[in-house]
């Protein structure tokens, strides 16, 4: 199956401050513009058959700095969980809500105020990209890399999902701003291959092409071919 690589925007002003930007239209700052140029600088030699992103200014900020050749596909399924009320909230803030721990330690069960499910989150965004690794790996075969712009908790939920955990375990995955995290997804299971990857050669990620089994017809003695062997010919 194809190659999924998850791309997660650069740093943000909100990531700085210490605030919790949801889907608000955040910018990246400088240190993230410059990890956006970085790390394409680290997929410009991989031949990606499609790019996909989340909507939001920050993901299409870090590709076009990332890969500014690319025609990046607008993917509503990888859009940011809707914290609705808590957007725009500094983190120290947040911490003292009764919903934190919730969010920390049992998140299949968090609901935001004004918002989104964890849980209606990771499914969406599950089903966003195993549908689109499916439509691309008909289209492109086997070997095809592609690649997904994104947030930090989806990624870290569609990496529950491939590893075959709870969402209650999500937290305990790291996605670091502009990390690459690798997926491929078979019949029987997902396997992640690479996590939170920022710095690494990302090449070795490429399958190589599968090589045609070529058909060798051999001469075979009449008698073995009729009767089963040289001994049934005695």
């Amino acid at each position: 199956m194809a190659t999924l690589l998850l791309l997660r925007h650069g740093r943000t002003t909100a990531n700085a401050d210490g605030g919790l930007a949801g889907r608000q239209p955040v910018e990246l700052d400088e240190t993230g513009r410059a990890q956006a140029t970085a790390v394409g600088q680290r997929l410009r030699d991989l031949p990606l058959a499609a790019v996909v992103t989340s909507p939001l200014i920050r993901c299409r900020q870090t590709l076009d700095l990332a890969l500014p050749a690319a025609e990046p596909v607008v993917e509503e399924g990888l859009i940011e969980c809707g914290y609705g009320s808590w957007e725009g909230q500094p983190l120290k803030k947040l911490a003292k809500e009764p919903l934190w721990p919730v969010v920390q330690q049992h998140p299949s069960a968090a609901v935001f105020p004004e918002g989104e499910s964890m849980a209606a989150m990771s499914a969406r965004a599950v089903a966003a990209v195993r549908s689109w690794d499916a439509r691309i790996s008909a289209e492109h075969g086997p070997e095809a890399v592609w690649l997904a712009c994104s947030h930090g908790d989806v990624i870290k939920a569609i990496v529950a999902d491939a590893l075959g955990v709870h969402l209650d375990l999500f937290q305990r995955i790291v996605a670091d701003p502009a990390s690459v995290t690798a997926i491929r997804y078979t019949p029987l299971r997902p396997f992640l291959v690479r996590l939170n990857d920022t710095g690494g050669d990302l090449t070795g990620l490429v399958p190589p092409p599968r090589k045609r089994r070529r058909r060798v017809t051999r001469a075979v003695d009449s008698d073995a071919a009729v009767g089963g062997g040289a001994g049934a010919a005695r």
